[in-house]
This record gives structure tokens, sequence and C-alpha cells, in this order.
């Protein structure tokens, strides 16, 4: 859904209706962020798998991975469109060519803490998950390695 937000944007911005720019820019920004959401829920599912092995019975694990994985980013949507709907717009780059029009976030504030900081964290979240996972495979592998040693004495 966000490839098809994003290559229909520039043609439905070209329609000039504030309305339906609004309701295009809030489509793109919250498929944007569900899709790192889900790459973060991915990541925390690899470190269950890896890291986690035994134990880890969760229930309900794919409804609160589906709450969160499309309920975060509803959040997210919802503050900044009851803060002001109207920090979503069309942006215009040149006036000669309807189709450079996008709608998306109008405020440099609101897209650098509702996009930048949001990525930004799931980066880092996503970073300490493979650093965990990556010392877990290492300790592993050193574990197997000197038990082979041993056996082969």
């Amino acid at each position: 859904m966000l490839n098809m937000v994003f290559l229909i944007n520039s043609w439905l911005s070209s329609f000039n209706q504030p309305g339906l720019c609004i309701i295009v820019a809030v489509l793109l920004h919250y498929f944007l962020l569900a899709a790192f959401t889900w790459m973060c829920l991915e990541s925390v599912h690899f470190y269950l798998a890896l890291v986690k092995v035994f134990n880890v019975y969760v229930p309900k694990y794919i409804l609160k991975c589906c709450i969160a994985g499309w309920g975060i980013p509803a959040v997210v949507i919802t503050i900044v469109l009851i803060i002001n709907k109207d920090f979503y717009g069309n942006g215009s780059h040149s006036e000669s060519n309807p189709f450079s029009n996008f709608c998306w976030i109008q405020e440099n504030i609101v897209f650098y803490i509702s996009v930048v900081a949001y990525v930004f964290l799931i980066f880092l979240t996503n970073t300490a998950m493979f650093i965990t996972v990556l010392l877990q495979i290492h300790s592993v592998k050193s574990r197997t390695q000197k038990r082979s040693r041993f056996w082969k004495r």
C-alpha cells in the first residue's frame, strides 16, 4: 500500500483538492510508519527466535504483533491530526509541472518528530537486536568449537 499511495500521490495532488491531499498524505504517512513498525517487529521476532529460544510462549502473539504493527502508526497519525490536520497538504515544487506536486507533511518539525525520530528509534532497536543476535550466535559457535576440541582429544 505504501508503494501504491506513493505512486498515485502526484496524480491525486494535481486535482487541487485539499481534503483529498490530506487523505493521501495521511495514508502515505501511515503506511510508511507501518512498514517501519513491521520491520521492528521482525527484529523482535528474530531476537525471540535466536536468543530466547526456549520458554518463549506469548499468548496471542500474532494478534499482539498486528495490534502493534498497525496500531502504533495509527496512534502517531491520530496525534498529528488532533494537533492540526493542516500539517498535511500539497507541497508544490514547480508551477510549470503540475505533477511535481506531492501530498505530504508540510511542517518540518512534525516531519522530524513523526518520521525521522520514529525511524531513528526503530533503527536503534533493530541495531540493538542485531548486535544481541550476533553475540548469541558467536557464543554458541565458540561453545560448539570448545566442545568439538574436547571430544577430539
